[in-house]
């Protein structure tokens, strides 16, 4: 009687989100994403101070996210090969180590090189990492699970962001290039703890395929258009305003407003349903990326980075649970990989496009063109909102 008494309340009782594997992956997610932050804005600043311009700039960034395009179509099949551990690790050393070589040269086509073998290792880091927090969360508590994950990812570029383009001047280049290092190898010792292989059913569809109909690609489709938006903002801030104060002090408004926003769209979506929060969330980023058309105006570039910051964080978690919530277990990894696709493809392609734009018409004008773009990325999210396979 005791027992059959004590059922229903454990039915109630609602599945344990946070465990010791998933903190280990919060743990290595962490350092990666610093090691990650702290050199997006630096790099393009290294390569400017070296006479490499506004075009090298926009190369670095475009090389190392298309570089992780480029992996991320394997990641999936690594993982079902190598399992977790192992490949998390491989990406722990290509993300970090690399970064080492920038103390040895300026040299803009060695600082390319170093920006795809990064590349490679974020591709594998993110991929990973975002189908393990699938794999190790119960269904029912996804939406707050990618929540807490994406607070844990937007810590690091609250943190490494603003830091980054403030420490250039007080401790150097080449002090930034070995902490980004130290900060990504670290994670090697916390990967023993974590999940050693994927299950038997995940990851064997292939990235691409089985696409139509599936309803994955207007959510891909309109996150690529906000995240064109974020790669320029972060790269190309820094160079349209010689103040590197307002510069960081944005940057720290758009890390710091992320997060939040992706948790609280997580935990909201899981209440009222992700789709019903897209058109306001890329409303949002829509009107943060225009207000970097005043660039020479800082209430319009804290105000914009912070309406940009929530914006941005609530697509990352609303396109990724309605995703998830559109397939199957057996394509977790696909849709973990075709969802990075989209945040890297449209970082690397905003900010090389934009560098050769911008050289013609100007920061301000360039910077209206992509908000622009955000813009019309409503569209296809509104009808998307209104059929489950949109």
């Amino acid at each position: 009687m005791t027992s059959l008494a004590c059922e229903p309340t454990a039915a109630l009782r609602p599945e344990r989100l946070v465990t010791a594997q998933f903190v280990r992956l919060l743990l290595v997610t962490f350092g990666s994403g610093l090691s990650m932050y702290l050199l997006t804005s630096v790099v393009p600043l290294y390569l400017a101070a070296s006479g490499s311009g506004g075009i090298g700039a926009g190369l670095s960034t475009g090389a190392m996210m298309f570089a992780a395009v480029a992996v991320e179509l394997i990641v999936p099949a690594t993982l079902r090969r190598l399992g977790y551990r192992t490949t998390l690790a491989i990406g722990l050393v290509l993300l970090g180590a690399p970064s080492l070589l920038l103390i040895l040269t300026s040299s803009l086509p060695l600082v390319l090189a170093v920006c795809v073998i990064r590349g490679a290792g974020l591709a594998i880091m993110v991929v990973g990492a975002v189908a393990l927090v699938a794999e190790l969360t119960p269904p029912g508590r996804r939406g707050e699970a990618l929540g807490v994950y994406g607070v844990v990812v937007g810590l690091p570029a609250a943190l490494g962001l603003p830091l980054g383009v403030y420490l250039t001047g007080v401790v150097g280049f080449e002090t930034l290039f070995v902490l980004a290092a130290v900060c990504s190898l670290a994670g090697l010792a916390v990967l023993p703890g974590g999940p050693a292989r994927a299950t038997d059913d995940e990851h064997h569809v292939k990235v691409l395929g089985g696409l139509r109909g599936s309803g994955l690609l207007m959510p891909a489709g309109v996150f690529a258009a906000v995240t064109l938006a974020a790669g320029i903002s972060i790269t190309f801030l820094p160079l349209a305003s010689q103040n590197h104060t307002l510069v960081a002090a944005a940057l720290l408004v758009q890390a710091v407003a992320a997060p939040g926003a992706r948790w609280l769209a997580g935990w909201l979506g899981d209440r009222i349903g992700p789709r019903r929060l897209l058109v306001p969330a890329l409303t949002l980023a829509a009107i943060g990326a225009g207000a970097l058309a005043f660039v020479g105006t800082p209430a319009a570039v804290l105000g914009g980075a912070a309406c940009f910051g929530l914006g941005f964080g609530a697509a990352q978690n609303l396109t990724l649970a309605i995703m998830y919530d559109r397939s199957p277990r057996s394509r977790y990894g696909q849709v973990s990989a075709l969802w990075n696709l989209a945040y890297d493809g449209g970082w690397g392609a905003g900010a090389i496009l934009f560098g050769f734009v911008v050289a013609g018409i100007g920061y301000p004008t360039a910077f209206a063109l992509t908000a622009a773009i955000v813009a019309l990325a409503i569209v296809p999210a509104t009808r998307g909102t209104a059929s489950p396979l949109g």
